[in-house]
């Protein structure tokens, strides 16, 4: 009965024997031989000039967008623009047949030649019983009545006048012109249609791009921050197109709304664009990047350094000693692919961009300096595809 017992304790004895020099035993004849070091890439934190910039979805509106109608009745007679066209102001678009306006400002004219003469002859009479009047040859009255036939003939004059810049009026109606430099939209008339006067059909649309405005949102948290910066000076807003990487035009913003809106919490800013390109074109969608002022000198890192733990964002920055050290650092923004530190790391430290998956803090490491840029999103970490120098 001993000696299974016997035996157990010597297998047991010599399993941990087995173990212990597992665990104890020289690698390549080196006592406790530490891990490889982890390659890893590298890039310098960098000092440069980085604007301030807060982001807004924005919406491409004209600068002036005029529906033509009609202000009189009419056949059309003339379509003097082909649909697209850049027009300038004062520019025929469209004649209605003005001859039934042209007759009617022909006989008010008319008119006022009959009753000029008109009041020519009394003006004559009233002269005549003046005088008679001063030497007692006419009654009074006479001569109130004829002053009082003057004055109406002068008023008649009056309404002449009046009927002709009404009829003449009209004739400058019956032609439709541009009232801003712009380009027309699609023909909603044809010729020979019958347009009534001061109906709600709109003949054709002219926009004017040149310039163009961006009207876009911010949060309304935001409003302290770009009204301060208003004060110092004139801000710039990047247009750039749906995807945020392509910068399309460039402006300056021109205003913050007066109310916010309460069910969204934003704002409205409303900026200018010369668009002498015609980069912008109405009732586009872009992100409209507002341009608070420039941080100096302020340090930068790849997005790719940037990593997140429970208590916040860190990088791995590389010691002398090739070892790296998990650093806390506070992000102010991130732009183009980099991050603008605002606490945590200095200008020349170098970060690790890739190989961090293995890393904790005191790894050693293999540092190799990356070149290229990370490829990916612009915000947050991403990884890189880089070339490394050997």
């Amino acid at each position: 009965m001993r000696k299974p017992f016997v035996v157990l304790a010597v297998l047991a004895v010599g399993a941990i024997g087995v173990g212990y020099w597992w665990t104890h035993a020289p690698t390549n004849g080196t006592p406790n031989a530490e891990a490889p070091p982890v390659p890893v890439l590298v890039a310098a934190a960098k000092a440069e000039d980085v604007p301030i910039i807060l982001r807004g979805l924005g919406t491409v509106t004209a600068y002036n967008t005029v529906p033509l109608k009609s202000r009189v009745q009419g056949a059309v007679a003339e379509i003097n623009f082909r649909e697209g066209q850049d027009v300038k102001t004062g520019d025929l678009l469209i004649q209605i047949d003005p001859r039934p306006y042209e007759a009617a400002l022909a006989q008010a004219k008319a008119n006022l030649a009959k009753d000029q003469a008109a009041l020519a002859n009394a003006q004559v009479d009233l002269q005549r019983y003046a005088k008679l009047l001063t030497q007692n040859f006419a009654p009074e009255q006479e001569y109130a009545t004829q002053k009082a036939l003057v004055d109406q003939d002068q008023a008649t004059i009056q309404a002449d006048q009046a009927a002709i810049r009404a009829a003449a009026l009209n004739v400058d109606y019956a032609s439709i012109r541009s009232p801003v430099d712009g380009v027309t939209g699609i023909r909603r008339v044809d010729l020979g249609v019958m347009i009534q006067a001061n109906s709600t059909q709109t003949l054709v649309v002219v926009t004017q791009i040149e310039p163009i405005y961006v009207i876009f949102t911010l949060p309304e948290a935001d409003i302290g921050r770009v009204r301060e910066a208003m004060a110092k000076d004139r801000l710039r807003v990047l247009a750039y197109a749906s995807n945020d990487q392509k910068e399309i035009a460039a402006g300056v913003l021109d205003l913050v709304d007066n109310s916010v809106n309460q069910n969204t919490g934003t704002v409205q800013l409303k900026a200018e664009f010369a668009n002498k390109d015609r980069s912008l074109w109405p009732g586009q969608f872009v992100n409209a990047h507002l341009v608070l002022h420039s941080v100096h000198d302020g340090v930068t890192v790849p997005t790719a350094a940037i990593q997140t733990g429970p208590n916040g964002s860190f990088a791995y920055v590389v010691g002398d000693d090739s070892r790296v050290h998990m650093r806390p650092i506070k992000i102010v923004q991130t732009e183009n692919n980099r991050a603008l530190i605002g606490s945590g790391l200095k200008a020349g430290e170098r970060v690790v961009v890739a190989g961090e998956y293995l890393l904790d803090e005191g790894t050693k490491v293999q540092a190799t300096q990356a070149t290229g840029t990370p490829a990916g999103g612009e915000h947050g970490t991403v990884p890189l595809d880089v070339e490394a120098d050997p």
